[in-house]
């Protein structure tokens, strides 16, 4: 099993989106990128705390690839938007990729370089190293499927 962390707006779609994806047995909303210790979901809405809602889906690498995971990442959310995913605005809705190796760094750069071409305005997705991931409330895990729904989109 292998892990890829992923910010592309509220957490609920995102993990909702990437839970669909064969190959993906887990996922897990969280917060991470931030500067303090056990963030709550009010600290990061302050937007004082430079932590990104993130899912963190571990996936079987035989059965899906990590490229298949970024062209996924891609579709689910507007990448040239900054800090911000429909109404959604603040820092915590950054777009990034959240590397957990060099192999996972470079395809997602290839990936990004690719995918400029798909876009009117320049895509404005960070490519970072993954820090301290903070698993978020339980409330939030799973929020759409504990409701439900199958989107909160609009």
């Amino acid at each position: 099993m292998e892990k890829a962390t992923f910010g592309a707006g509220c957490f609920w779609h995102v993990e909702a989106d990437f839970f669909k994806v064969k190959g993906v047995k887990k996922t897990i909303v969280g917060y991470m990128g931030g500067t303090i210790k056990n963030p709550t979901y009010e600290d990061v809405c302050t937007n004082k705390t430079r932590y990104i809602e993130v899912v963190q889906a571990e996936f079987d690498p035989k059965l899906v690839s990590y490229e298949k995971l970024l062209e996924t990442f891609w579709k689910i959310h507007n990448p040239t938007s900054f800090d911000k995913q429909g109404f959604d605005i603040g820092t915590q809705y950054k777009s990034v990729i959240f590397y957990h190796n060099e192999k996972q760094k470079d395809t997602a750069m290839k990936s990004k370089i690719k995918h400029e071409k798909d876009f009117k305005k320049q895509i404005v997705t960070e490519i970072r190293k993954a820090s301290k991931f903070y698993k978020a409330e339980e409330y939030h895990q799973k929020y759409l499927e504990k409701r439900g729904l199958s989107t909160c989109k609009v």
